[in-house]
């Protein structure tokens, strides 16, 4: 059994036939790593490694173009699939040689599926769709990715990517709501779901109203989900208010119930608050103290790790709407003249 500490990108050193070893490659001189006199950290390559790149800088630069460079390139991308210059030379060579685009289409799926969340084969990837202009194969393909992790930031990006370039837009819907079905506290597929609308139909009042519904549904489900709750602030910020209705109806009816009682509930219900105050109705005192008084239980019992961002919350409430309130309250005036005065 061979020494898996000598194993790199899935081949040891032991089965390792050296370039420098190679009878073609006789005619080029390997470019050792220079990494200065003082290097602040030495990094210790292995003699696999220090090979594979030595020869991939010596042909970098001849700026050599052959069939023995682009196989050196796949070395050198299953040793540091982040490195990227190996990715640009390598699309230099898919050039250069005429090489089938399809077939490394299928090449950096299976690099994609080793190294996920690993920028460089993404970028790799979508360079190649926009020359083939064919983006047929990338949803399925995001997909399978998806389907093992739903949050994979990019495979959404490179899937955002290709809906908004080539106006495939139909179908996506659904594809969020088989995710959210799954776990509705994805929050990937909620942004996807908000990308999509305000992108296509925009959230006009018969979409906001269905919006509405649905994500009504999706929060009675996990009253715990801030995923939900923040789509529920991103559609009604369209809107430019939260005081509609039938939202109101909805979180006062949660909050009637002690046990619906979420720090996301509440922390919503201060928005809320805020935003009647900003319209200085007659009664901004009751609202002010019932925002005041949310902001207190949100820092003392039901969001206590954010105790003090609750308290600042308080005072700025307490600091802006107190003196709005005052301004216009000729009662408030004739106290502070009184108060003044003795």
């Amino acid at each position: 059994m061979a020494d898996s500490s000598s194993d790199e990108g899935g081949f040891s050193e032991q089965a390792w036939d050296f370039y420098r070893d190679r009878t073609d490659w006789k005619d080029v001189t390997p470019v050792p790593q220079n990494d200065g006199p003082n290097a602040v950290v030495q990094i210790s390559y292995s003699d696999k490694f220090r090979d594979v790149y030595d020869y991939f800088r010596a042909i970098l630069q001849r700026n050599e173009m052959s069939e023995r460079a682009f196989n050196l390139t796949t070395d050198a991308a299953v040793l540091n699939p982040a490195n990227y210059t190996v990715w640009y030379y390598r699309r230099l060579l898919l050039k250069d040689l005429g090489k089938n685009i399809y077939d490394e289409l299928k090449y950096i799926e299976e690099v994609i599926e080793d190294h996920p969340k690993n920028y460089q084969v993404w970028h790799h990837r979508r360079v190649l769709v926009e020359w083939l202009q064919d983006p047929s194969q990338e949803l399925s393909m995001t997909k399978k990715i998806l389907s093992s992790d739903a949050k994979n930031y990019h495979a959404w990006q490179h899937r955002q990517w290709t809906i908004r370039e080539f106006e495939i837009w139909e179908g996506e819907l659904d594809f969020i709501e088989s995710l959210l079905v799954d776990d509705v506290r994805n929050n990937s597929a909620w942004n996807q779901r908000y990308f999509v609308i305000n992108n296509t139909v925009k959230y006009t009042g018969d979409v906001v109203q269905r919006e509405l519904r649905y994500t009504f549904q999706q929060i009675l489900k996990a009253i715990n989900n801030e995923s939900s709750w923040n789509y529920l602030k991103g559609i009604l910020m369209v809107q430019d208010t939260l005081n509609i209705k039938e939202v109101v109806d909805f979180v006062m009816d949660l909050y009637e119930n002690k046990k619906n009682r979420s720090p996301y509930l509440l922390s919503f219900m201060v928005d809320l608050y805020e935003d009647q105050l900003q319209k200085k109705p007659s009664d901004s005192p009751i609202i002010l103290h019932k925002a005041l008084q949310l902001c207190n239980q949100l820092a003392d019992e039901t969001d206590t790790i954010r105790k003090e961002f609750w308290n600042f919350m308080a005072r700025s409430l307490a600091e802006k709407f107190s003196a709005e309130s005052n301004q216009g309250d000729p009662q408030g005036d004739s106290n502070k003249d009184e108060n003044q005065a003795s």
